[in-house]
């Protein structure tokens, strides 16, 4: 049972941005620049920007301070400005839109959405690439900044997972609204969708959706940054337990897009991911959605690690309040 739609379109080109919002804000911003490595574009009102060492745009994390935890918006970016007026125009007759906004301090005007569970979601194209300084300014021209040598020194955004009250209307609406590719999804026995997983580039993944088990809407999984290797997240690991940080699960590997990951909880609750560089790729125009069954995924992780518990309690907000 496959679901896959035309292919991807190529008008997405990345995942941009997520905007976190926490209720702990110094916690966590010690947390995401002084254990996770990233570094600090800039600052505006109760917001903090953030970045991964080659990440090229200006900010890859908006950090910023709330009652509650949880996230406040993803973003998109468009591969120009045609292909942002094509799915901006697909987006108004699915009745999804919100609007246009001027952008923040990372980009330029933009295109609100939210999805059809209620997640907050933006597109633009103008974008203000990380111009480094003397303090980050690489050896090769063709990286982003100096490697920091701080932390687990996350290298840069990887994929975003959202919990969805009912995947198949998401499903569909990264298919055919936003142009994604369908790269490989979980359906149960009875017919159920339990999980999706889209590509918009060559990457096997930059977005999922999983089943909200406590039926609400609109929620985060998990944000992932990505390091260069397996070694990494081990060490990564390592420095997670030397600073007190709340390991969930792993270091392991994923039998669905064979990702290795590490789970934690920063400050402010929101789950995150750590996880190698080493992506899949999807080069192939005529892929076949992967489907897993209800037996092959009560068989664990890759190498027999059974899933925790909280990976499908766990979302945020963890409050019933809402996310600002």
């Amino acid at each position: 049972m496959t679901h896959n739609g035309p292919g991807r379109s190529h008008d997405i080109a990345h995942l941009a941005h997520v905007e976190l919002l926490t209720p702990h804000p110094e916690e966590s911003l010690h947390f995401f620049t002084e254990v996770m490595g990233l570094t600090i574009s800039g600052r505006e009102g109760d917001s903090v920007y953030l970045r991964g060492w080659d990440d090229y745009e200006y900010h890859t994390l908006k950090l910023t301070a709330a009652k509650t935890n949880g996230m406040r918006h993803f973003a998109f970016r468009a591969n120009n400005p045609e292909a942002l007026e094509r799915r901006v125009s697909a987006l108004k007759a699915q009745g999804l839109g919100i609007g246009w906004n001027d952008g923040d301090q990372g980009h330029g005007p933009a295109y609100a959405f939210h999805t059809p569970d209620g997640h907050p979601g933006e597109l633009y194209y103008e974008t203000r690439w990380y111009q480094p300084d003397e303090q980050t300014r690489p050896a090769l021209k063709n990286q982003a900044s100096r490697f920091p040598g701080r932390g687990a020194n996350l290298r840069r955004i990887d994929h975003l997972n959202l919990l969805a009250s009912r995947i198949a209307p998401v499903r569909e609406f990264f298919v055919d609204t936003l142009g994604a590719l369908l790269s490989e999804q979980i359906v149960f026995d009875d017919g159920s969708e339990k999980g999706a997983w889209f590509s918009v580039n060559n990457k096997s993944y930059d977005l999922a959706v999983t089943e909200d088990h406590a039926g609400r809407r609109g929620r985060l999984h998990h944000l992932t940054y990505a390091v260069d290797s397996r070694e990494d997240v081990l060490r990564a690991a390592d420095i997670c337990l030397e600073h007190g940080v709340h390991i969930e699960t792993g270091p392991h590997k994923h039998a669905v897009q064979q990702t290795f990951f590490l789970y934690l909880y920063e400050p402010g609750g929101n789950r995150f991911e750590i996880a190698n560089a080493g992506a899949r790729l999807i080069l192939a125009p005529d892929w076949e959605t992967v489907v897993w069954t209800e037996t092959e995924r009560r068989k664990g992780q890759a190498w027999g690690l059974q899933t925790i518990q909280s990976f499908h309690t766990h979302g945020t907000p963890d409050t019933p309040e809402g996310t600002s």
